[in-house]
């Protein structure tokens, strides 16, 4: 298994099974799905987004997790956390629209939650074609080895920008790209992260918007 390939699946699994104090990303969707507060699930993801980027983007809370992630390669400080905190934060979103978090096509999504606008160009450089907007039924043709393609080719790409220019550079490019860039900056880049995801995740065909009454695809 490449290098690349191993920093992604690292951040994944960190993100979704759950870091230090912070619990998994299904635990924390349960929170939101069986508070009744809630009139659907768009007003539990904008509650989620909100207050997880509040509290989790705080001055040190980064820092604090620094030591309980082990990558297969050396990266900036707080980076492989950072990653792993919004990949909690995206698999919880995926849960509250019903998808299982272990779901291939779930963990490639959630990568190119974070990577954000390159995420096309990413499925593109991979060789992957998608016929239609990114989501879940985008990918539902795509083979399992081809979704590892394009895992690999994220991988790749927040491993090298991250040799290549640093935490703070790589921040303009990679959504939440690491704790030193100034919480104000962490919040508002996670909170970006969070309506990529539920745009990714939303129900329907390849939806990017929220589709009110539909079952998730």
């Amino acid at each position: 298994m490449s290098k690349p390939l191993e920093v992604v699946n690292a951040v994944l699994d960190a993100g979704f099974e759950g870091l230090g104090p912070l619990c998994s990303a299904t635990g924390l969707a349960d929170e939101y799905l069986e508070d009744a507060r809630y009139a659907d699930h768009e007003a539990r993801i904008d509650s989620l987004i909100h207050w997880e980027t509040g509290k989790l983007f705080t001055t040190g809370f980064l820092s604090g997790l620094g030591g309980l992630l082990t990558l297969p390669v050396s990266l900036p400080a707080g980076l492989g956390v950072s990653w792993a905190v919004q990949a909690r934060l995206v698999g919880a979103i995926a849960r509250i629209h019903g998808h299982d978090v272990e779901e291939d096509r779930v963990r490639t999504l959630t990568l190119l939650a974070i990577v954000g606008d390159i995420g096309k160009e990413v499925v593109k450089q991979a060789g992957i074609e998608v016929s239609q907007q990114l989501g879940m039924r985008a990918l539902e043709a795509v083979p399992k080895h081809a979704l590892s393609s394009i895992n690999r080719a994220v991988g790749f790409r927040l491993v090298s920008k991250a040799s290549q220019k640093g935490v703070v550079n790589l921040s303009k490019v990679v959504p939440l790209a690491g704790g030193l860039v100034g919480g104000a900056v962490d919040a508002l880049a996670c909170r970006a992260v969070g309506a990529t995801a539920r745009r990714l995740f939303a129900p329907g065909p390849g939806a990017l918007a929220p589709v009110p009454g539909m079952s998730p695809g």
